[in-house]
């Protein structure tokens, strides 16, 4: 076996800084794919299925109105643009909204009861007034078994907001 002879010069040191690349060797445009959030709590919304349109859309934020500042945490940070402009916080959550019949909703809300979760109700008597004190009088008027509800939201653990919507789908 021949031996290759040694060099007989010294090693060359180069006195330049090595140049590092910042760039990965595969850059991608694309986002990283991000892990779906999954809360393990609920707020959902469950509306009479014979409501008008605009009746649905009035109930809806009259409801969850009544869920954030009676479950603060549920409600993320305030909102701000590029520009610095400042928005309201909304809800860290989604918002489902369910529909039903008056049994389904009368079965919901004795249900939501015997479970104790925060909850918001709307009678078909709001229909009829106009402003926060008579909304009150109007409820409190009619006995708990005697409300003509068309809409209830409720607020809790995941698994208890399902058992409490049980019968009801998803609005469309």
């Amino acid at each position: 076996m021949n031996a290759e002879p040694l060099p007989t010069e010294p090693a060359r040191v180069s006195t330049e800084p090595a140049r590092v690349s910042t760039e990965p060797a595969h850059v991608s445009t694309e986002p990283a794919p991000a892990e779906p959030v999954r809360f393990d709590t609920k707020i959902a919304v469950l509306l009479r299925e014979d409501l008008e349109p605009w009746q649905r859309l009035n109930v809806t934020a009259f409801l969850v109105s009544g869920i954030g500042p009676s479950v603060p945490e549920v409600v993320g940070e305030p909102y701000a643009d590029a520009d610095g402009v400042g928005y309201l916080p909304m809800f860290r959550q989604p918002v489902l909204v369910f529909q039903g019949t008056k049994e389904t909703l009368t079965a919901a809300h004795a249900r939501v009861l015997s479970r104790a979760l925060p909850r918001a109700v709307f009678t078909s008597d709001l229909f009829s007034t106009g402003n926060d004190r008579d909304n009150r009088a109007a409820v409190r008027a009619v006995p708990t078994a005697e409300l003509d509800l068309v809409g209830l939201a409720v607020y809790g653990p995941r698994n208890a907001v399902d058992k409490v919507l049980k019968g009801a789908r998803m609005h469309p």
